[in-house]
């Protein structure tokens, strides 16, 4: 089983008996230079008094063991609290033996209920979208691939049917379903009918209305406590409006198998076992709200839960005029072939269309998504120069992917050996427990590799049972994930030669350089003589860059959402 922060958390608070949580992680690396976790002295204090924790329990925690939690190699009183240090070997033993498992996400016990995504921006064209709207997309499409991710059945609504918006998501990478046969309205219609309010003599329809139907009943008897507008009174009825009713209808009634991920529905699937998620720009949110209570109103079959998951509005620094989403991508495109005008091999292309859509998706999701959001359309945005941007995230993931293919390509032409497998390796030279500064690759590992199956479980948690209307998403952790995993890798990379020069190396380049002198470097990889240095210089290459470079996998839905 492998090791977890939130397993060896919950071991540590258990251990001090009845109460709160009171122990937490280090993540900064002045801190981690004498410890890994803290129990604050004040917090003691509550727990224990004013004496100190008693022997045996600091024994206990010494010796804590259990499915998931890391080996603790010393827990002492500090005048912060109780501090406690891993038995750093054995963590790298255990993670270097199943770097697999830390890359893929937590299989839930239970099957959850099932989810309808719903993006009502997708019934219309391309240059019609907002960038609220273009927002709301690409959460939705992200929120898609975690949930697959953890084998939740998810199903997309609507089908496209505008003829140019699936050029437009092929291009932003977005995966979403093609128009099929339109669902049958025939039992809603008739439903409307015998719900309409009669029509005031004065009030002309306009063309496809049926009429209005009231919903002032629904929003006393459900708004007021779950958050529904208080100003809704009716709803106009159109045949339009009954089509995207239909359509999620039969999206909840026909749950078929979804033969791509393998996944089925639970043997109890039924309306109570569905959750619809709209997810919507809050320009949109008003009338997605009439249509939930048309739905209630006209299907007693509808899920009881709807959530609204609304995306904040997206302001642009310095954009006259309104820009629309394929005008944002145009610009950012733009941007990306000027800051690479030197490059016309047309092998590039593929890539001067990725990288755009790369710092689009980052853009959008690093913000909270109900939160409002300020787009910066200089060309610094996507410079490499700042450490907060998707830009100097691909750019960290071109180090790690060159990387690793020099290793590659090396290791072919004899200049390197194979790596040893994880097997072969004597995990006792890795006797520097307490590095002052911390080693650059406990950083990487402690911070980025053992706290990432919780946060994906974290990405994919929608609060289903949660009162009332809206649901948030938590994408921006994401982002802030892969910015601190490509400054701690990137801080690494510049202070250390990973790949050393080998002994063939040394002696191809003193016959062509001659008395040239060659800058000392690091001891190459070698299984016979192996030690502290070399065993940690390849971690951050066998952890992350070749789930990096395959990022089809599943392991990084974090990733692949925004590649």
């Amino acid at each position: 089983m492998r090791l977890g922060i939130a397993e060896t958390l919950g071991a540590l608070n258990a251990a001090l008996g009845p109460g709160g949580p009171v122990w937490f992680k280090e993540t900064r690396a002045r801190h981690l230079r004498v410890r890994d976790f803290l129990a604050p002295r004040r917090a003691l204090q509550a727990r224990f008094g004013d004496d100190q924790v008693p022997e045996r329990v600091v024994h206990a925690i010494v010796g804590l063991q259990g499915p998931g939690v890391a080996p603790v190699l010393s827990c002492a009183p500090t005048p912060a609290g109780l501090a406690l240090q891993l038995r750093r070997s054995a963590v790298f033993e255990r993670v270097l033996g199943a770097v697999a498992a830390y890359a893929a996400p937590t299989v839930p016990a239970a099957l959850g209920p099932r989810v309808v995504l719903h993006c009502p921006a997708l019934r219309g064209s391309p240059c019609a979208l907002r960038l609220s709207q273009l927002r709301a997309v690409l959460v939705a499409d992200h929120l898609a691939r975690v949930l697959h991710a953890h084998r939740v059945s998810v199903r997309l609504v609507p089908a496209v049917r505008d003829p140019h918006m699936p050029t437009f998501l092929q291009q932003l990478r977005v995966d979403w379903p093609a128009a099929s046969e339109r669902a049958a309205t025939e039992a809603l219609r008739s439903r409307a009918l015998a719900e309409l309010t009669p029509a005031r003599n004065t009030e002309a329809l306009p063309p496809g209305a049926l009429g209005r139907v009231c919903l002032k009943e629904l929003v006393d008897e459900r708004g007021r406590t779950t958050g529904y507008d208080p100003n809704l009174d009716s709803c106009l009825v159109t045949e339009d409006l009954l089509a995207v009713l239909a359509e999620l209808q039969q999206a909840v009634q026909n749950w078929a198998e979804d033969s791509s991920l393998g996944l089925a529905a639970a043997p109890d699937a039924g309306a109570d076992s569905c959750m619809v998620v709209h997810v919507v720009s809050c320009e949109e949110e008003f009338q997605q709200q009439k249509l939930d209570l048309l739905w209630w109103k006209l299907d007693d079959q509808a899920p009881l839960r709807q959530k609204h998951l609304v995306c904040g509005p997206v302001k642009v620094a310095g954009a006259p005029g309104t820009l629309t989403a394929p005008e944002y991508y145009e610009f950012r495109h733009a941007q990306v072939c000027k800051a690479s005008a030197l490059k016309h091999d047309p092998a590039w292309m593929e890539i001067f269309r990725v990288l755009p859509v790369a710092t689009i998706k980052f853009e959008m999701l690093s913000t909270a998504p109900q939160s409002q959001l300020l787009l910066a359309l200089a060309d610094s945005s996507i410079s490499t120069k700042g450490t907060k941007s998707g830009t100097f995230v691909m750019y960290n993931c071109a180090r790690l992917a060159t990387l690793f293919e020099s290793y590659k390509c090396s290791m072919e032409r004899g200049l390197y050996p194979t790596f040893p497998p994880v097997s072969n390796l004597d995990f006792s030279l890795l006797h520097d427990e307490h590095p002052s500064p911390p080693q650059g690759e406990w950083l990487l590992l402690f911070n980025s590799v053992l706290p990432f199956p919780d946060l994906l479980s974290q990405t994919a948690a929608l609060p289903c049972t949660a009162p009332g209307l809206h649901i948030t998403a938590r994408t921006e952790m994401v982002c802030k994930f892969l910015v601190q995993l490509s400054m701690d890798f990137s801080s690494y990379y510049n202070r250390v030669h990973i790949l050393g020069v080998s002994a063939q190396q040394k002696g191809i380049c003193g016959g062509v350089q001659g008395k040239q002198r060659m800058r000392p470097a690091g001891p190459f990889l070698s299984s016979r003589s192996l030690d502290h240095t070399c065993l940690v210089k390849c971690l951050p290459v066998c952890s992350f860059c070749g789930l990096c470079v395959k990022c089809s996998t599943p392991g990084w839905p974090c990733w692949v959402s925004l590649h």
